[in-house]
Parts: C-alpha cells; structure tokens; sequence
C-alpha cells in the first residue's frame, strides 16, 4: 500500500498563487505515477495534472495548462502542484493520487492509491 498526505491547501484570492504538497510513504516502489485530481461540489472527480515517476513526464488537463505546473522532488517522495493566476472555479478539493502504471491516464479508475484531500477555495 502507498499512503498519501496532501498539503498546501488553504483560502486565496482570484489571481492569486498555491502550492500543494503530496507526499507518499509505504510501498513506493510500487508507485509509477502520481497525480492530482480535484472535485468540486456537486461534480464529478476530474483530472488535473500528473507526472510519471521515473522519467518526469507529464500531463495535464488542456485547461490547466499554462496555469498550473506539477513536480517531484524524488528524494523527498513528494509531487507538487503549483497553480497561478487561481480563478474561482478552481475551488475544489484536490486530492493526491498515485498509480502502480507510468501513465494511467486521466480517468480516476486508473489510478490505485489516494490521499484525503485538501480544501482549495478563491475568492472573487
């Protein structure tokens, strides 16, 4: 099993920046991708952003990209989400995911392991 904590999370203003933090423990050297993905009230769970472990690629859903950027740090067993210019749509919770595959994909049955979740809310 991979556990994931997320972090970063937190109330900003419409323009503004955030930073999450994903960090995973457990059996990591099962885990190939990791990702985010975000739900917002009353909405389906829907892809944002992920990267493959081992070689960095990454993708990201066509309207993040530009706005945000995901990364790891390797040694530190944690990916990152950077978002800018945040919009009031943007307000989600955004959970961390990770995958035994390289590249699973956007659909969220693809991916094996999750974290909790952290609250993102912009404010107009």
């Amino acid at each position: 099993q991979v556990q994931l904590v997320e972090s970063g999370g937190g109330l900003v203003q419409a323009g503004d920046s955030l930073k999450l933090s994903c960090t995973a423990s457990g059996r990591t050297d099962s885990r190939n991708a990791m990702g985010w993905f975000r739900q917002a009230p009353g909405k389906e769970r829907e892809f944002v952003a992920a990267i493959s472990w081992s070689i960095g690629y990454t993708w990201y859903r066509d309207s993040m990209k530009g706005r945000f950027t995901i990364s790891r740090d390797n040694a530190k067993n944690t990916v990152y989400l950077q978002m800018s210019s945040l919009k009031p749509e943007d307000a989600a919770i955004y959970y961390c995911a990770a995958a035994r595959i390289a590249v699973p994909g956007e659909q969220w049955t693809n991916w094996d392991y999750w974290g909790q979740g952290t609250q993102v809310t912009v404010s107009s």
